[in-house]
């Protein structure tokens, strides 16, 4: 939606093709528990959106068209455990003043200070083709504004884990309490390479930007940039997938819907899994050799779960604190946070999952009736094929049966009533979207993963979807965009927005080769 919005506003004529029969991929929200009772379906922060390159280019318009956010000043996000409660508030100094030691204070401004003056770099790689023009200036810019020895402790912190990164800079829990599942949202774990940048790059975000919530839900989302896309122009098709893509002479020149041909006379992107790009859209024989390659390589990361409950009432934590808190992370930080990833790695229901409690309300209380209340759930450490349970008390096959959801479901309740005494109670809806539902909804959800495949060291940055491909996919004027690929998983936009501004302001090096096919074209005989 991003590219399409981007090069419509440029003047170009678009197609936007969509086998769903609405906009959006896992951008939605539905009724999908009780009247009145509206839930974010799948995905529902808005952080990365609200601080990226795409909403700085169509936010005003997205807002004159209705789309409005809900956001908070104050308390933004916790962690609770038998450990305690630590609670984020937007102001770092007020988050800071709860956590038991002073030194401790001190590491946390440290922290930030840090990220801030990293910040140009990190976010300058996340918004970078990483070509080796950008990574030639991303480097002697880092060695420039933070010397040989700040740009090798940027470095090493970004490769380093989150659980590493915690372990070296804080004495006590409440960094790795609140931040560590966080690494979650980024398909990482506490204990993979490249943590230790995003652990801080969470909290900066947080402390920034809050939780913006979609006011009305995700579908106004939607429901905005539709009404964009249509005010600029762009034919959009929904309800029927691309089954193939045309290449003639190395040139993507339209795709087929259905038994019809749209024509491409400038550029196709394809934001689609790396397998079926490469092997079905293309086919093996039109495929380039790191298409085939990086299709080869591809790697889905764990599979995640959504919970949708109607309550007849708030939630009554133990800490009344957490009632004015819109995400609740159930969870004790990177110690229980790592267990229950290798579970779900193993192939294990865990028997403590990481459980992600989302109180959209409390930012937009049009979610729910007045005096009700409705929870968004996400558990991020599922396996696709649960083989068996970590906790030994339920049978599973490999596939996620009713009576092995129902039970799961279960144990995710009795952990946040631990903390929540009368939830299960208060319940008068239930909606839930297992690892098999996901890649119902969204084809690009290989194997129940949301995050486009692993978010690991060797599938991201220069290696994202593989080596020698990135967005341009050796097949001239076709693109590959979404979370399978650079900067990777996330609700930014970041992928569609890199491709349309190269494709709306090229290079010098590109507009060179372009004039040069194109006189090649000319005088070809």
């Amino acid at each position: 939606m991003v590219a399409a919005a981007e090069l419509a506003g440029a003047g170009w004529s678009v197609a936007l093709v969509d086998e769903r029969d609405r906009l959006g991929g896992f951008v939605a929200s539905d009724e999908l528990t009780l009247p009145g009772h509206v839930h974010d379906t799948f995905s529902s922060w808005h952080p990365l959106f609200v601080t990226g390159g795409a909403y700085a280019d169509l936010g005003p318009d997205l807002h004159r068209h209705g789309l409005a956010y809900s956001n908070t000043d104050g308390a933004v996000t916790a962690g609770i455990s038998d450990r305690g409660t630590v609670v984020a508030h937007r102001d770092p100094t007020v988050t800071a003043q709860s956590f038991e030691h002073d030194d401790d204070r001190r590491a946390y401004a440290d922290m930030l200070a840090e990220l801030e003056s990293w910040a140009p770099h990190a976010f300058g790689a996340l918004g970078s083709e990483l070509r080796p023009v950008d990574l030639a200036r991303l480097g002697a810019g880092a060695v420039r504004a933070l010397g040989r020895d700040g740009s090798t402790d940027f470095v090493r912190v970004a490769l380093q884990s989150g659980r590493g990164y915690v372990r070296e800079r804080f004495r006590g829990r409440e960094v790795d309490q609140l931040w560590s599942p966080w690494l979650l949202h980024a398909g990482l774990s506490p204990d993979h390479a490249t943590g230790g940048l995003m652990l801080p790059i969470m909290a900066f975000s947080m402390h920034a930007a809050g939780l913006p919530v979609v006011t009305g839900g995700a579908g106004e989302f939607t429901a905005a940039f539709g009404r964009l896309l249509a005010e600029r122009g762009v034919t959009v098709v929904t309800g029927e997938p691309v089954s193939h893509i045309d290449v003639a002479d190395g040139r993507a020149v339209g795709v087929r819907v259905g038994d019809r041909r749209i024509a491409a006379r400038r550029a196709v992107l394809a934001s689609s899994s790396t397998p079926r790009l490469y092997q079905e859209m293309l086919g093996t024989d039109v495929a380039p050799t790191a298409g085939r390659r990086a299709a080869a390589r591809h790697r889905p990361g764990r599979a995640a779960m959504q919970i949708h409950l109607a309550l007849d009432r708030p939630v009554e934590w133990t800490d009344p604190r957490l009632r004015e808190v819109p995400l609740i992370h159930v969870g004790d930080g990177a110690g229980s946070t790592g267990i229950a990833c290798a579970q779900a790695e193993a192939g294990l229901l865990p028997a403590d999952p990481t459980v992600v409690v989302g109180q959209q309300d409390v930012l937009d209380p049009s979610r729910s009736p007045a005096g009700a209340a409705t929870l968004w759930v996400q558990l991020q450490e599922v396996p696709w094929a649960p083989i068996g349970d970590a906790a030994d008390s339920v049978a599973a096959d490999g596939t996620w049966t009713e009576t092995v959801t129902a039970a799961y479901v279960d144990r995710v309740l009795g952990r946040i009533e631990r903390y929540a005494p009368g939830l299960r109670e208060s319940v008068t809806g239930t909606a839930v979207l297992t690892p098999a539902d996901l890649t119902a909804a969204n084809a690009n959800a290989v194997h129940g993963d949301p995050y486009g495949g692993a978010a690991e060291i060797d599938q991201s940055l220069l290696w994202r979807p593989g080596t020698g491909t990135g967005h341009r996919t050796g097949i001239d004027g076709l693109f590959h965009i979404g979370a399978f690929t650079h900067p990777g998983p996330g609700l930014g936009g970041g992928s569609g927005h890199l491709v349309a501004q190269q494709l709306i302001a090229p290079s010098p090096t590109t507009r060179v080769a372009t004039r040069l096919r194109g006189l090649t074209e000319r005088f070809r005989p």
